[in-house]
């Protein structure tokens, strides 16, 4: 495991930006560890929804981790607004870095993960593999 520190900068879109880092890095697999920093609003996904819901505004990211793989990144946020009001779920495209997110991400070379179905979920769920020599 290699452990890294990322800091995106105002404009960034968080999810882009991590997907965008393990390919410049060639990574096949990943975790976000920690992540803080400001959004100028979110899009996020709660638990059982569809759809994002929209947040608007200056919102503190409290945490954030997941995982980074080249099928896509899963990962959980929880922001507060300017009133402490705190929410969280599922990272969508549309949360835009205000001043900064310092984000610390373990890269992890001897790994690959992709992303399958499951009938069992549904869904398409991470299939952590050794890489292959």
């Amino acid at each position: 495991m290699e452990a890294h520190t990322l800091r995106l900068n105002p404009g960034e879109d968080l999810r882009a930006a991590l997907d965008a880092a393990l390919k410049h890095r060639g990574a096949e697999a990943a975790f976000v560890v920690s992540g803080i920093g400001s959004l100028d609003g979110a899009h996020i996904r709660y638990a059982g929804a569809e759809t994002a819901a929209v947040l608007e505004g200056d919102l503190e990211i409290l945490t954030l981790s997941g995982t980074l793989s080249p099928d896509g990144a899963h990962l959980h946020i929880s922001v507060s607004d300017g009133a402490g009001q705190v929410r969280g779920g599922h990272v969508a495209p549309g949360c835009t870095v205000r001043t900064t997110a310092e984000i610390l991400v373990a890269w992890l070379p001897e790994w690959r993960f992709a992303r399958e179905h499951d009938p069992a979920t549904g869904y398409a769920e991470l299939m952590p593999r050794p890489e292959e020599n």
